[in-house]
């Protein structure tokens, strides 16, 4: 098997391939509001849960805790993210949305948006719908 044969088989190699052209689609599109799309998917997820600890966080972007912590610095020095104790565990640190953090969301979901049609219209929306649904079954296992 040459090389190319083998990085051709590689599950490894492909889904990185993906990824980054997915993520590189994505980054174009929310770099217009100022965010990554790690930054946008924690705004979201925060947004959700109302709350999240350093572990929510790192279980639910299946990231190392330097990384997450690493995204949200600027989303706290930028004002989005509060950091702070957990009301009920003062020794639990939590993260919160400012209102600068809605704010920022609700601008950045319109530029999500465009980017979602653009994967679909790139690559079709059953295609994406089957994609979606064979990576959470991936990341589930």
């Amino acid at each position: 098997m040459t090389a190319s044969e083998r990085l051709i088989a590689c599950n490894c190699f492909a889904s990185r391939k993906a990824a980054r052209l997915i993520t590189k689609m994505y980054e174009d599109h929310l770099s217009r509001v100022n965010l990554t799309s790690t930054q946008f998917s924690i705004l979201v997820y925060v947004d959700e849960v109302k709350e999240a600890s350093m572990k929510d966080l790192v279980e639910a972007m299946v990231m190392e805790r330097t990384s997450v912590i690493r995204a949200l610095q600027p989303l706290a020095r930028d004002g989005l993210v509060a950091i702070g104790p957990h009301e009920e565990d003062a020794r639990r640190n939590v993260v919160r949305l400012t209102d600068a953090g809605r704010a920022r969301l609700a601008e950045a979901m319109p530029v999500w948006q465009t980017a979602q049609a653009e994967f679909e219209s790139k690559f079709g929306a059953g295609l994406a719908g089957e994609l979606r649904q064979s990576l959470s079954t991936l990341a589930s296992a």
